[in-house]
This record gives structure tokens, C-alpha cells and sequence, in this order.
């Protein structure tokens, strides 16, 4: 005799609250979501880049930033200001209540550099990043010891992490030869979904390298790469790549000549949220006393590039007219000043918003 298949008492419409207490009872682990109560995918928060008009190019029609829950790689070319990004957003997330854990490959992060940055010490782990295995362990381990908490994973940079074969090997390169991106492969689908549930966030720095292909055209269409594999681009909802401007205009200099920062393009490389392929530009001051993203002074590019109708250049003299109707005159040289100012302030926040957030709601 064949085995007898019992039928389901269930029949009929299927609650789904209900099937999804079931299947986590069943399987021992939060995983099935009722959507019309929670929906651990979907971005809730973000963190601040520094830049207002990178924030705004991230998400369409939204002032958004680093989505929380996900992970992003933001990857550049050597003294582009990747670490004082990272750095700032990690102060940006102290603000927000998320407790940060920094692992640095290249010993090149002191106390007053992340001072200056806006962060503080006591919501701040420093772990060296001794090898890419000791690096994901943490992570795994901070995420489950610590589940309630919201904590942001600075990783700078996994091109500078070895793996445990490389610290174990000898010098020939052939011997651990793409060892790290078969273990990133295995483990950011582990980290994954941790990371949504805790609403954790892993922020990935990497460098851009100088893209070698044997075929010249596509050296010509994309001129750098990002190394690590291909893991890192499936797993990564939001790819920016920092580059520099040519020559002498790729850096600011103070009065005395010396070279302070840098003049970075930020480039939406891959976008979960529907903005891949934007562009934005401002100066990162990683040197002297005034270290800091210069965000407003980037404002009077956006506005430019925009060719609002309420923003006009004739000769040497804009003119702005805000929501009130009132006609505001200034120069390039007056911006900064001109931003102390309540009312001109208001009516640049609401033109930048019209053009990158209000155009772009569905």
C-alpha cells in the first residue's frame, strides 16, 4: 500500500499575518513578513553624507544619504577624501543613535582626525583590520551578541585587508590569487540579511584602480575599476566612485599654496533607489584646521547646472527669486556671506530641493 497523504485542515484563503508566525515558528528564525505590518528590505533611515547634494542624487524625489540596513561601497582614487567621507558619516550616525565600529587596514586613522570629522569616542569602536576573516567575525558577531542595537560597520578599505592565506603565504601573488573575493562571495549573502533585520549598516571603502584590459575601447568607456570581485557589486545597493579633477584643479589650496583637499567628482556607480548614473561635485578639506566637506559652497554649482528660470546669471551679478516673489542680486564672491542671511538661505534650500527632489516625486 502507498503512504497515506494526510490533507491540511487549512482550505481556502490563506491569512497572512497568520502563515508568516507559522513559517518562523517553523523554521526558528524571524525570516516571513506580513508587508502590512513590517517590511525589513525596505530603507527607513539615512545617513548623511556631509554633501546635501549628494544626499538629494542618492534617491529620487527624497533627501536621503547611506540607506541604513544595506551595504554601500564607496570607492576612490588615492587622496580623493574617501576616509574623511567615512568619517563624517560616522559621525553622522553617532547622531542618530547608531553605535559605529571602525576597521582600519592601513593604520591611518588617529583620534583628532575623527574629532575633526564630528565623531565622538564613546559611541566608537577602533579595531585594526588585521585580516578579512577576523573583519567578518566581528561583524557577525557584534550583530548577534548586540541585536537591538543599530550599529555602523566602517571597513576601510578591503582592498588594504589580506586575507589569512596572504598573511600566512609567502610573497608570490600567484599563491592567494582572488582568495578574497571567494570570501567576500560567501560572505556578504551570510551578512545580508543581519544586516536589514538589525538595521545595521556596512560601509565598504575600497580604491579605484587604473583599469589595464587588453581591450583598449573598454579602458577608454571605463577607465577605472574597484578590485575585490564580483560579490561586491551584486551585494551593494548604493556604489559611489570619487574621482578627481585633472591636473591643478584636481586640489584646494590655502593661501599659502599648500594643498589642503581635494576636488572630487561623486559618481552614483549603481543605485538601488533608481539614481545610477548621477553626478555631483564639491571640495573635501582633509588638511589644516578646516577639515570638512564643503557643502554650501557646492550649492551655488548645483543651482548653476540646473538653469532654474528663477535663477539667471547676467555678467557678473546672479539673480534669485524665491517663493515670495522678492528679487535677491549677488555675486560668486558674496555667496557664503549671503547664506548667513535667513530669507536667502530659505529661498537656495527651496530652489535646490525644487530641482532635485520636488521634479523627481511620482
Amino acid at each position: 500500500m502507498g503512504k497515506v497523504i494526510k490533507m491540511s485542515e487549512h482550505t481556502g484563503k490563506i491569512n497572512v499575518g497568520d502563515l508568516a508566525k507559522k513559517i518562523n515558528k517553523k523554521l526558528g528564525i524571524q525570516v516571513a513578513h506580513d508587508l502590512n505590518e513590517s517590511n525589513p528590505v525596505s530603507v527607513k533611515d539615512w545617513i548623511p553624507t556631509g554633501s546635501r547634494w549628494l544626499d538629494c542624487s542618492i534617491k529620487p524625489g527624497e533627501y536621503a544619504g547611506i540607506p541604513v540596513g544595506k551595504i554601500t561601497e564607496l570607492a576612490g582614487l588615492s587622496g580623493a577624501g574617501k576616509s574623511f567621507m567615512a568619517a563624517q558619516i560616522a559621525g553622522n550616525a553617532q547622531k542618530k543613535g547608531m553605535f559605529v565600529v571602525y576597521f582600519d587596514a592601513e593604520s591611518a586613522i588617529d583620534e583628532d582626525f575623527l574629532i575633526k570629522a564630528g565623531c565622538t569616542k564613546d559611541q566608537l569602536l577602533y579595531q585594526q583590520a588585521v585580516s578579512v576573516e577576523k573583519v567578518l567575525e566581528t561583524m557577525e558577531y557584534v550583530m548577534n551578541e548586540y541585536s537591538g542595537a543599530r550599529v555602523l560597520f566602517i571597513w576601510d578599505s578591503i582592498a588594504a585587508t589580506p586575507s589569512e592565506k596572504d598573511l600566512e603565504g609567502d610573497f608570490n601573488p600567484q599563491s592567494s590569487m582572488a582568495v578574497k573575493p571567494r570570501i567576500f562571495s560567501k560572505a556578504f549573502p551570510k551578512l545580508t540579511i543581519p544586516l536589514a533585520n538589525t538595521e545595521s549598516t556596512l560601509l565598504l571603502i575600497n580604491q579605484l584602480k587604473t583599469n589595464i584590459s587588453s581591450r583598449p575601447a573598454e579602458m577608454l568607456v571605463e577607465p577605472y575599476i574597484a578590485p575585490g570581485g564580483k560579490a561586491i557589486e551584486y551585494f551593494s545597493s548604493l556604489r559611489i566612485w570619487l574621482t578627481k579633477r585633472k591636473a591643478k584643479a584636481s586640489f584646494a589650496l590655502d593661501e599659502d599654496g599648500i594643498r589642503v583637499g581635494s576636488h572630487v567628482k561623486a559618481f552614483i556607480k549603481k543605485s538601488r533607489m533608481g539614481s545610477e548614473g548621477r553626478i555631483c561635485e564639491f571640495k573635501i578639506m582633509w588638511g589644516g584646521n578646516n577639515v570638512r566637506i564643503q557643502d554650501e559652497e557646492s550649492w551655488l554649482e548645483v543651482l548653476k547646472a540646473a538653469k532654474h528660470p528663477n535663477f539667471t546669471l547676467s555678467g557678473a551679478w546672479y539673480t534669485m527669486i524665491g517663493k515670495d516673489g522678492k528679487s535677491r542680486k549677488f555675486q560668486a564672491k558674496q555667496w557664503l556671506k549671503k547664506l548667513e542671511e535667513k530669507s536667502f538661505r530659505e529661498t537656495v534650500i527651496s530652489l535646490m530641493d525644487e530641482t532635485l527632489i520636488e521634479k523627481y516625486k511620482s
